[in-house]
């Protein structure tokens, strides 16, 4: 496990931002429409590729390292498994490129996380992509009200805004090993499916789908980038990142035909080119 390491921080970037870009496709691919049975499944594979991920790279230390992460790392999981509640909904709901499209604002709501609870400064630069990103918003979520969609594309708004949550409790603790913060998210989502799932029966096609979900798509996708951002500028991870933005709507259109109606992609157009200006806005540095 370890040669992860070696790899390069933006190489790791790119392949998170691959493998977490299938998410929409293989949330669409379950035959069950209950979203907690996705959680669960999805979280029982989460956990055990994490489990042992952290037992081949911390060995005796494993234990120690979890105990040491201490209460924050339990509430930074306990936000970051609201935002994989969140993204399953999200996905059952509305379109994958509007999920996707306001995922990618996480980097405008660091900005404006920062500058309320850490007292990070916004530059003009900053102000003007919140700017966009807000227009954008209002455009998808606005065309969302006669499309259906509108409650899917709320809930969408809990990933990013959770993931802030989880980015400005590391900074606060930046001394702290949060890797364990994700086992926590795992063990809190696996918690909730457990008693709000309708049945605990999966046919073989959502076993597949929960393993393919829980390790490629999110064990590998948040491995690579946790371990990517230590070594790459905040301001490349969120380039970087905008590969599952570009993929994940790509992916249903391919195999599953789904094509957004054009509000989606000028507003989410409108979001990209807010995230792309932000992340070259070299005045504030976020380590997300």
């Amino acid at each position: 496990m370890k040669i992860i390491y070696e790899i390069p921080g933006y190489i790791l970037c790119l392949l998170g931002g691959f493998f977490l870009s299938w998410g929409g496709l293989i949330i669409r691919s379950f035959e069950t429409n209950d979203m907690w049975q996705i959680l669960l499944i999805r979280s029982f594979f989460f956990i055990i590729a994490l489990v042992i991920f952290l037992v081949f790279s911390y060995k005796k230390d494993t234990i120690g390292i979890i105990k040491k992460s201490g209460f924050p790392a339990i509430i930074a999981g306990l936000f970051l498994s609201l935002s994989f509640v969140a993204y399953v909904a999200a996905m059952s709901m509305t379109t994958v490129a509007n999920v996707v499209f306001i995922i990618s604002t996480q980097t405008i709501f660091l900005a404006i996380f920062g500058y309320l609870f850490l007292k990070e400064k916004i530059s003009s630069k900053g102000f003007l992509a919140i700017t966009l990103a807000l227009l954008g918003m209002i455009i998808m979520v606005g065309n969302s009200i006669g499309q259906g969609t509108l409650l899917g594309n709320i809930i969408s708004f809990a990933i990013p805004i959770n993931f802030t949550i989880l980015v400005m409790i590391i900074r606060k603790h930046p001394n702290l090993d949060m890797v364990p913060a994700i086992f926590y998210s795992g063990i809190f989502s696996g918690i909730y499916g457990l008693f709000l799932a309708s049945s605990f029966t999966f046919s073989s096609n959502d076993i597949l789908m929960g393993f393919f979900l829980g390790v490629p798509q999110l064990a590998f996708g948040f491995i690579c980038v946790t371990i990517g951002t230590k070594t790459t500028k905040s301001v490349t991870v969120g380039l970087l990142m905008l590969l599952e933005t570009i993929f994940a709507p790509i992916w249903v259109w391919i195999f599953l035909n789904e094509v957004p109606p054009l509000s989606v992609f000028i507003g989410g157009g409108i979001i990209i080119s807010a995230v792309v200006l932000k992340s070259f806005d070299k005045s504030i540095e976020i380590n997300n």
